[in-house]
């Protein structure tokens, strides 16, 4: 890969992942303060990225694999969500405001993919350059939550501006598509059948009675895991945290650290101690919300936010390594798809409406709620999901070799 190369895919991935963390994960704080939403809008809106995950596979599998340049597609996809994201930051109410990021997240979450994609058929050897690529998407997320830190629009109400800032990096982004190393799409016998678009394949994966409790497990935690991402902003400034935004970016900073060290973890623990490490750190989070606060226990609010990489790495990634290596080479890709369609398609939804409610029925007062009661109920179904998988999963080691474990965990991460 030569040098140019390399800086266009880095710059890539860098705007690709600043662009979702520039208004993703302060929403639920501007539909609540600006738009005056309801708990339940709120999480109708966190709702739209798991349609778009849903519908993500049709757009690849139908349009980028079969007729057109994963580049030109990725900018196509950009212009057009710049000018969604514009069109959002101008609507007036929740009503005008959520077919614009309804539709924006159809069209974004596809781009996940394509910008894997584009990187892949560029490298040699994706075992050691790939990481190098990824990793600066993370730290376009980190960079974003900074930025809104430092010109303190949480705490002046402009959140707006999040959108504004997101639409310009997106046009930015879509016009730099165009200038990306050329990625036809390849070739292939006989036409995509649904099962193909929908990783159908994988579904033999769950006559294995150990895959089966994963998969169920890891549908069952993507429910508390929606009231992280819909409503953590909201709770922070709400308890009087200062630059939120900013504050948890250390989560995304956490991530990085705890991939770093997965392989020693995997080796040393296995399937079954991995998953349920990840899982037991979700409940351990929502009770240091429940209980933290901006005095005494603010070290609670931190320590919440750095579990991030546990929760994340330890369950999601651990669990991605485990698909792949049951899968077979010939259905790796589709079970990959199909955990991910289930995970934050099924999951993710269901977890985005119980949320909203939840929230909505602990309103003390406007814009105050019971913050103990509510993250309390995310962690009793992460404890309740973290019984059953220890009660019914049987630990069969998956052993993985060193020079493949790089590779497999960050093709694993297709979102933050």
């Amino acid at each position: 890969m030569t040098p140019t190369v390399r800086f266009k895919l880095s710059l890539m991935m860098f705007l690709e992942f600043f662009i979702w963390g520039a208004w993703f994960v302060t929403l639920g704080t501007y539909l609540l303060q600006n738009l005056h939403t309801s708990g339940i809008q709120v999480g109708v809106a966190f709702l739209t990225q798991s349609i778009g995950a849903i519908v993500a596979p049709f757009v690849i599998g139908l349009i980028a694999d079969r007729f057109f340049s994963a580049q030109k597609i990725l900018g196509v996809l950009h212009l057009a969500g710049a000018v969604l994201l514009w069109q959002a930051a101008g609507a007036p109410d929740f009503g005008a405001f959520y077919p614009y990021i309804l539709i924006y997240m159809i069209l974004y979450m596809p781009t996940l993919a394509l910008v894997n994609s584009i990187s892949f058929r560029q490298m040699q050897n994706p075992q050691q350059e790939f990481a190098n690529i990824r990793v600066l998407g993370t730290v376009g997320w980190i960079v974003a939550g900074l930025t809104i830190a430092k010109l303190g629009w949480e705490e002046s109400g402009t959140l707006v501006l999040t959108l504004k800032m997101a639409a310009g990096a997106s046009a930015l982004l879509g016009g730099f598509s165009f200038l990306l190393p050329a990625t036809p799409p390849v070739k292939k016998a006989g036409p995509t059948t649904m099962g193909d678009l929908l990783g159908l394949d994988a579904i033999r994966l769950l006559k294995n009675r150990s895959y089966l409790i994963f998969f169920l497990a890891s549908v069952a935690i993507c429910v508390p895991l929606s009231f992280y991402y819909g409503f953590t902003n909201p709770f922070l400034n709400e308890v009087g945290m200062k630059s939120a935004a900013g504050v948890q970016s250390l989560g995304q900073v956490s991530e990085v650290l705890f991939m770093l060290l997965i392989p020693v973890f995997f080796a040393r623990l296995g399937v079954k101690k991995m998953l349920a490490i990840g899982m037991l750190a979700w409940v351990v989070r929502y009770v240091f919300f429940a209980f933290g606060n901006a005095d005494s226990n603010y070290w609670m609010l931190i320590a919440g936010i750095v579990l991030h990489g546990i929760c994340y790495d330890f369950f999601f990634v651990t669990g991605q390594i485990y698909t792949d290596k049951l899968a077979g080479e010939q259905s790796k890709s589709a079970a990959q798809g199909f955990i991910t369609l289930a995970t934050y398609g099924v999951g993710m939804l269901i977890g985005s409406l119980l949320s909203g409610q939840i929230v909505d029925a602990h309103i003390i007062k406007v814009n105050l709620h019971d913050w103990q009661t509510i993250w309390l109920i995310p962690a009793a179904i992460a404890a309740a999901v973290l019984v059953a998988f220890l009660l019914l999963f049987k630990d069969q080691r998956v052993s993985v070799p060193a020079e493949e474990m790089s590779f497999i965990e960050t093709k694993a991460r297709l979102e933050v």
